[in-house]
């Protein structure tokens, strides 16, 4: 087993009698899953675009929500915005988040999003020391990173793969942004989105990926010659160029 402290991350407890139908109403993902361990899950706008993705968690009489620091202040403003007369609480949880891989310690939960993320879990210490690549892992598995790959104001849920990786329920009913993301899933068929690349060479996050001169996309993280990008798909063909790194769609 390996584990490490997850200092990246912001922990919140949501407190109060309307906790569970209050985040019904909000997040992408079904609240009544966390009967069944940890739910992934975003936030969006009325247009149907990202703002924040979190993980969710029951935890004694409340539900924990654990975001990446870099969005966590705005994730909690805009939580907080919808609250209204609702009997809930929002308020800093004093624990702490670990993450790692290998055999599931004894109260850790399953990362849902994929099997190669391994397990995270929740309690008063750190957790280990271990120093795991993720990002190799990440863009093995094809898997978004806030503040990276997930955009708040710009992204959409379906084209950042959110279905694949367990961070939406199309059947549990109305929330903010649900209309935009359920018109994408059944009258749309994608045509951009976040995809698996090998690259040979290197480019900074956010080079602008082309075709023949013409605009194809944005490339993101990369490791180990593989990387992840936002591309066209009509126009993802072939050797693309990202600078002077040579670029190739994966055959998913």
């Amino acid at each position: 087993m390996q584990g490490e402290a997850a200092t990246d991350r912001k922990v919140f407890e949501i407190g109060g009698a309307d906790r569970v139908e209050f985040l019904q109403g909000l997040v992408s993902n079904d609240v009544a899953r966390l009967k069944d361990g940890l739910v992934y899950a975003a936030l969006l706008t009325p247009q149907g675009k990202y703002l924040a993705d979190f993980f969710l968690v029951a935890w004694g009489d409340g539900i924990l929500l654990d975001v990446r620091n870099v969005i966590a202040d705005a994730a909690i403003q805009r939580l907080s915005m919808y609250k209204l007369r609702a009997k809930v609480t929002i308020a800093p949880w004093g624990g702490h988040v670990a993450r790692g891989l290998g055999d599931v310690p004894q109260g850790a939960f399953i990362d849902p999003r994929h099997v190669s993320l391994g397990w995270r879990s929740y309690g008063p210490t750190p957790g280990g020391t271990a120093t795991i690549d993720w990002d190799a892992i990440r863009v093995s598995a094809g898997i978004p990173e806030t503040g990276i790959e997930l955009i708040p104001n710009e992204t959409f849920l379906l084209e950042a793969g959110f279905e694949r990786l367990h961070g939406v329920d199309f059947h549990k009913g109305c929330y903010v942004g649900q209309e935009v993301t359920a018109r994408m899933k059944h009258k749309t068929e994608l045509r951009k989105g976040l995809t698996t690349v090998s690259i040979v060479g290197l480019a900074a996050i956010g080079t602008e990926v082309t075709t023949n001169g013409k605009p194809a996309g944005t490339l993101y993280t990369q490791s180990g010659g593989r990387g992840i990008a936002y591309l066209r798909f009509d126009r993802a063909q072939g050797d693309m160029h990202a600078g002077d790194a040579i670029v190739r769609m994966d055959q998913n």
